[in-house]
């Protein structure tokens, strides 16, 4: 996987050294680079070592991370909330219909908390572990760096419903797009247009795709933005009532690679999604000219993206002593120790 695939870990470990470094010297109030440059330096080495590892069996898997990061800042904040199963008390965003049979990688950061958690008992929360997740998985497949600020606490509680609208959907217009960003606290057309550009790596399924390629908008038509040649190669890859399952490259050329491909292919009407392709197909859209930047300058691109990526993370965070530090990502605290509630129910076992 270019970059992913080739990196080793002695090569790792100087890189993350390195960030580390640059961290520590870029604090601030709150959430803060070097939060735990003391209390578990390790984090970001055991972070990016399963990533790695991870990556030799699923080249995926470093998109599918940072989709759990963005999915996790959009509703209601940057807490874990995503992270949490199914419990008495509500239910998990996990079966919302932007996660169901859709997000991925839950298993590997149980991974990479599990293994923290043997270094640094009770002190990681796993809303920044998604955060760390985030920025490695971005730079070890050929993406910028940026300072992640942490010290995040996790919440206690799930959002189903809320994920439901507080996601972008992959067949909303400009203006919905912008409406669902504006509404997470992120009204930038730059943090829209730069974030967007996660799909520079990555997956669709077909079930997300094929309304466009046969009926669009009830018209029985395909999307007109779509390139034609680029409309018969999806449509050979998601036939109409085919499997809707079957997976499409968000980019064709380096489908594995976090580069600037992503705006190349909407000015040539091969954005995969109709939300990706309504940056640059929308007529007199204000997000048209940061498409033609990035697609002709990856150093911007890169630079935009980074910026957003620290304004997304600072998305209404738990600091102090608001929520907990789970000690399984899955389950608050109180049914990891079996303690009774009032809003769970759980017998003591203590």
């Amino acid at each position: 996987m270019g970059v992913s695939r080739s990196i080793s870990c002695s090569a790792l470990g100087a890189l993350i050294l390195g960030c580390l470094l640059l961290q520590a010297s870029n604090s601030n109030a709150q959430l803060r680079p070097d939060f735990y440059f003391r209390t578990c330096p390790g984090v970001f080495l055991i972070v990016g070592k399963v990533i790695v590892e991870e990556l030799g069996s699923d080249p995926r898997i470093a998109a599918s991370l940072l989709r759990l990061h963005f999915h996790d800042c959009f509703v209601n904040g940057c807490d874990a909330s995503v992270l949490l199963d199914n419990s008495t008390s509500f239910r998990s965003e996990k079966d919302a219909a932007p996660n169901a049979n859709s997000a991925r990688g839950f298993d590997v950061v149980d991974r990479m908390k599990a293994e923290i958690e043997e270094v640094c008992p009770g002190t990681v929360s796993c809303a920044d572990v998604l955060a760390i997740a985030a920025q490695i998985s971005v730079l070890l497949s050929g993406g910028p760096w940026w300072p992640v600020s942490l010290g995040r606490r996790d919440g206690s509680q799930a959002f189903f419903d809320l994920s439901n609208t507080a996601l972008p959907s992959p067949f909303a217009t400009l203006a919905e797009l912008k409406t669902v960003f504006r509404d997470a606290g992120l009204n930038r057309t730059s943090d829209l247009v730069a974030l967007s550009g996660a799909h520079t790596f990555g997956r669709a399924q077909c079930i997300v795709i094929t309304p466009r390629l046969y009926n669009f908008n009830g018209t029985n038509k395909p999307d007109p933005s779509i390139n034609p040649t680029f409309l018969t190669q999806l449509r050979k890859l998601c036939p109409e009532n085919g499997n809707p399952t079957v997976l499409a490259n968000f980019d064709l050329a380096t489908p594995n690679r976090f580069d600037s491909h992503y705006y190349t292919n909407l000015r040539q009407g091969k954005g995969v999604i109709q939300s990706d392709q309504e940056l640059f197909s929308t007529p007199g859209a204000d997000t048209i000219p940061l498409v033609e930047l990035y697609s002709k300058n990856t150093f911007e691109f890169f630079k935009a993206f980074a910026k957003s990526m620290v304004r997304m993370g600072k998305l209404k965070p738990l600091t102090g002593t608001q929520g907990e530090v789970r000690l399984n990502c899955r389950v608050v605290n109180s049914r990891t120790r079996g303690v009774e509630t009032e809003d769970d129910g759980v017998v003591s076992s203590i």
